[in-house]
């Protein structure tokens, strides 16, 4: 079935096909977003277990409704078809990232702990998803992880199988129990869980066969391998883990994810995990919770190589005298594990090229970084406060700093930045943080104005201002009826204004009164402005904008194409002579030009600036919207790998300063895992890669609350 339409979704092409369902790359003209439609062939039809368990992963993940889980946007029938539409993921799958080689403890202990929320909800919840493996946990544009394919769930409190005796499952992540075709509960997942946790730190999985029937068996017969025998550099206490997260015995495995992910964080540390009271209770496996019963006797969960486990030798890894009892009953489940693999496991791959746009309207929070859009931002409630004191660790705003006595360093004497979604100013040195806003409403493309006495920032659809030192909020304009509305950004010398709009960008003039009264794209387009940058099909639409300090040349990043894919690509523009010609690009980096450590895994570019003659600073994606630091020069064509502190990652909202000799960013030790905390760092850019060592930013403690936070920041010029 290759149809060009789909009730109103337009197919783009198909994604992939397994034993249940196909599912299509597809366009909603609704909404006008990309999605990924999963359709029941009609072949599928006159079987009605394949309809009820289609039906039931549709209602399954609505029943959820997690961030971590990949969202159900629509459901329904048509022309006798069930169909669901999903989110398109285009940051690829953990299969993909796994082919460049294993992760750290703390990635993985990250990793672990972004989706262990979403599946102890669901084991709470009496869902198991029975299917865990790299194929079905995404990444969006952002590198974070979402758990897909809740095809063959298993809701346990209803003790109901739509497949019959079928034993559902992939063989190489299966639980012992699962392969053995009995009751199930979210320990199963925990197991599949800790294949994966093997195979991510040492690149391949603890048990392997010829046949998918020779795995099943080991599983079920076969000691946990010892990971420290595959990879030696782990450290030590991982085995302890790895021991308890692949108990044959689900009594004696972790009863949550996050007891696991927790773990995993202490190991990362260098500490100790106590695995012994991680956690005491187990999830729901049908109506009620199970109390872990304790171990008959007190033992070492794994003796370390080369030391005694205590008094006497460890206690023997459970042997399989009853699975060797039961020889026959395992070979005929293990039959028909692999007959219902091959029927009926839906392997559909929900990630395949990616598309120009991706899932719900996202907004620009730096000139090019992007972020799920904010509720309720048609007309935003904003709640504008004076400035106040600042008293650690309650974090109350601080007196207003005066211009008298403030530093000037890099030709800027102010730092405006967002924390927690609300804008604070304090001086270059980090002196006299104050809040400025307080309405914790979603911002993003921050600066100054040209006099440095407001700041502007697009919120939801809306371009609003704030006066400085008075915090008193205007409205400029809304665009209600947008779906994107990623930049607005004012040329040096004020003449001109870049804002784009559903992936358009208008350049024009600079104009408020003009501006305030825009509301729909053609008024833009009515201020004849100098540039209007995809206004047809044959460009790749823009998304950040930065301007070069004689306003002659604007830089964009775009969502271009190459080699097949889609990418970021910053491609600068002369529009000195507009509009009397059209503007060529001049350049456009880094694809061509330099490789950038994670670019080929997604390639996004989630912040950039330009010192507005020579050199871009721009990072890649690691983890959230930080990643690796880079500089590029138009004039020599090349790129270099910045790295200030010496630590490889983990670098974003790089930000020259007025004059081009210093460089503002923040910064998270990826070392630290989920407990890293960021910094903000103001250093002379021509030190950078001469050992000299930097501190950051003295700010109270706790003062970025979260280390997923979005952040931009912008450098106000200082008075001459």
């Amino acid at each position: 079935m290759e149809p060009q339409k789909f009730g109103r979704y337009e197919i783009k092409g198909e994604i992939g096909r397994g034993g249940m369902a196909t599912v299509y790359h597809a366009y909603d003209p609704r909404f006008e977003r990309e999605v990924a439609l999963k359709v029941l062939p009609r072949e599928m039809l006159h079987d009605p277990q394949f309809r009820t368990r289609f039906e039931r992963e549709a209602k399954t993940i609505a029943m959820l409704e997690h961030p971590a889980i990949v969202p159900v946007y629509d459901f329904g029938e048509e022309d006798g078809q069930p169909y669901f539409v999903m989110r398109y993921m285009t940051g690829g799958s953990l299969t993909e990232r796994m082919k460049h080689g294993a992760m750290t403890i703390q990635e993985v202990a990250h990793l672990f702990g972004r989706l262990a929320p979403a599946l102890d909800e669901a084991h709470a919840k009496g869902i198991v998803h029975r299917d865990l493996k790299p194929g079905n946990i995404l990444f969006d544009q952002y590198g974070e992880p979402y758990i897909s394919d809740f095809g063959i769930a298993k809701i346990a409190a209803s003790q109901s199988n739509v497949t019959g005796s079928a034993i559902l499952g992939t063989p190489a992540y299966m639980s012992p129990e699962q392969a053995q075709g009995d009751g199930i509960d979210g320990r199963s997942d925990i197991y599949g869980l800790g294949v994966i946790l093997f195979e991510l730190l040492t690149g391949q999985q603890p048990y392997h066969g010829d046949t998918p029937m020779s795995v099943v068996v080991k599983h079920i017969t076969e000691p946990v391998p010892h990971i420290l025998d595959v990879k030696p550099d782990l450290p030590p206490d991982i085995e302890a883990v790895i021991e308890k997260t692949l108990a044959k015995d689900r009594d004696e495995r972790f009863s949550t994810v996050k007891a696991l992910t927790d773990a995993l964080n202490a190991v990362a540390r260098g500490e100790t995990p106590d695995l012994e009271n991680s956690d005491k209770t187990l999830v729901a496996s049908s109506k009620t919770a199970i109390t872990k019963r304790p171990a008959p006797e007190p033992r070492t969960m794994l003796a370390k190589r080369g030391q005694a486990s205590g008094p006497g030798p460890a206690a023997p890894r459970k042997k399989t005298g009853l699975w060797i009892g039961l020889g026959g009953v395992v070979l005929l489940m293990c039959v028909a594990a692999v007959v219902g693999v091959i029927l009926l496991k839906d392997k559909i791959p929900f990630l395949a090229a990616p598309a120009p746009t991706k899932g719900p309207p996202i907004v620009r929070i730096t000139a090019t970084r992007e972020v799920r859009q904010p509720t309720n931002t048609d007309t935003p409630g904003v709640l504008l406060l004076p400035a106040a004191s600042l008293q650690a660790p309650t974090l109350a705003p601080s007196p207003t700093p005066t211009v008298q006595g403030l530093p000037r360093i890099g030709g800027a004497d102010l730092i405006a930045f967002l924390n927690n979604n609300d804008i604070w100013v304090m001086g270059v040195d980090g002196s006299n943080p104050a809040q400025i806003t307080k309405d914790g409403g979603g911002k993003n493309d921050l600066q100054w104005s040209p006099d440095g006495q407001s700041l502007y920032y697009i919120s939801g659809k809306c371009i609003q201002s704030v006066t400085y030192p008075g915090g008193e909020g205007t409205q400029i304009t809304c665009f209600t009826s947008a779906n994107y509305l990623e930049a607005f950004e004012i040329s040096p010398d004020s003449k001109q204004v870049a804002i784009n709009l559903n992936r358009v960008l208008y350049v024009v003039p600079f104009d408020l009164t003009a501006i305030s009264k825009a509301r729909i794209w053609p008024q833009l387009q009515d201020m004849k402005g100098c540039f209007t940058y995809n206004s047809d099909s044959k460009q790749a639409p823009p998304k950040g904008v930065r301007w070069s300090n004689d306003g002659t040349k604007i830089a964009v990043n775009t969502l271009s194409v190459d080699a097949g894919r889609q990418v970021d690509l910053i491609r600068i523009f002369d529009i000195s002579t507009c509009p009397s010609t059209v503007p060529q690009a001049l350049d456009n980096f880094p694809a061509a030009r330099f490789v950038m450590t994670y670019y080929s895994v997604n390639p996004k570019i989630p912040s950039f600036d330009w010192d507005g003659s020579t050199l871009f600073v721009l990072n890649s994606i690691f983890r959230y919207e930080l990643g690796y630091l880079y500089a590029y020069n138009t004039e020599t064509k090349q790129g270099q790998n910045l790295d200030p502190l010496k630590t490889a990652c983990c670098y974003t909202a790089a930000r020259f300063s007025p004059d081009g000799s210093f460089l503002l960013f923040a910064y998270q030790n990826p070392g630290d895992g989920s407990n890293a905390k960021t910094q903000l760092y103001y250093i002379s850019y021509g030190n950078i890669g001469t050992r000299a060592t930097y501190t950051p930013l003295t700010l109270p403690d706790g003062f970025f609350s979260a280390n997923n936070d979005h952040l931009d920041a912008t450098l106000r010029p200082a008075n001459p």
